[in-house]
């Protein structure tokens, strides 16, 4: 081992001036997640369907003294994914790194499941998650290298008696995707990995978390006792983003307090 590798070792989780485009932006996780990959040095596209939240989360990532660019696109639209993708080559000539944020849920008992409903969070979630990967898969294929970073969950894992007959079958689409993907693409040297959050602090579910009852039956099945925070995902996204991930794919990483380990 020489002085080449110990500095490689002290920079193992530098992203400086990696190019990384983020899904699902403006949303809590996805903007957390855009300020967390710019402390590490990051450029960061967010983009979304709605300029203004995209202008905020922009503002976010700024503010934390990171470099950031919004550009509005649909994620399930094929053409809006592939007019964003040569916007971001022409603004930044390559682009290394794919974080798919974007997502819905939708509850309701499976007997009572409307299926526009249903198909709207299969479209949202899984063509939402696969048609960047198609898309920004291909510049890396181009390129000989890239990642790619998912957003599963637990609900991928096990069941759970809360209605998510759409939003967990969903989510295992990803895990199986996930795999797929890193399977094809390994040859190409792009790593394709997930990161499956339990339960966290966000709008969309504090419906849920203020509900005392329902509350208790999500936290007892997690043993640190607690909703994970938009922070608990950085750490892990940032992980699988870096150098430190290079030898890694096709792997869910829990971020469950436990949950799924008994």
């Amino acid at each position: 081992m020489d002085k080449k590798w110990d500095l490689k070792i002290k920079n193992l989780f530098s992203l400086k001036d990696k190019v990384v485009v983020v899904t699902g932006g403006a949303g809590s996780l996805g903007e957390g997640v855009a300020r967390g990959l710019a402390n590490f040095g990051a450029r960061i596209v967010v983009t979304g369907r709605t300029a203004a939240t995209l202008a905020k989360a922009v503002g976010q990532v700024r503010e934390a003294g990171g470099e950031a660019l919004a550009i509005v696109a649909d994620v399930t639209d094929e053409n809006s994914v592939q007019k964003l993708s040569e916007q971001v080559l022409a603004a930044y000539g390559r682009v290394d790194i794919l974080v798919n944020v974007a997502g819905i849920a939708i509850r309701h008992p499976a007997e009572e499941f409307d299926i526009a409903d249903f198909r709207k969070v299969i479209d949202a979630n899984v063509t939402g998650t696969f048609i960047p990967c198609k898309i920004f898969g291909a510049i890396f294929k181009q390129q000989g290298y890239g990642k790619i970073v998912n957003t599963s969950s637990v609900r991928a894992f096990a069941g759970h008696p809360g209605g998510y007959a759409a939003y967990g079958t969903s989510k295992g689409a990803i895990n199986l995707l996930t795999k797929q993907l890193a399977t094809e693409w390994a040859k190409y040297h792009i790593n394709v990995n997930a990161v499956a959050p339990t339960i966290f602090w966000t709008p969309l579910t504090q419906e849920v978390l203020e509900n005392e009852k329902l509350k208790k039956i999500f936290l007892d099945r997690i043993p640190f006792g607690r909703a994970a925070l938009v922070e608990d995902m950085v750490g892990s996204t940032v992980y699988l983003c870096s150098a430190a991930a290079d030898f890694i794919t096709g792997q869910i990483v829990y971020v469950d307090g436990g949950c799924t380990a008994g």
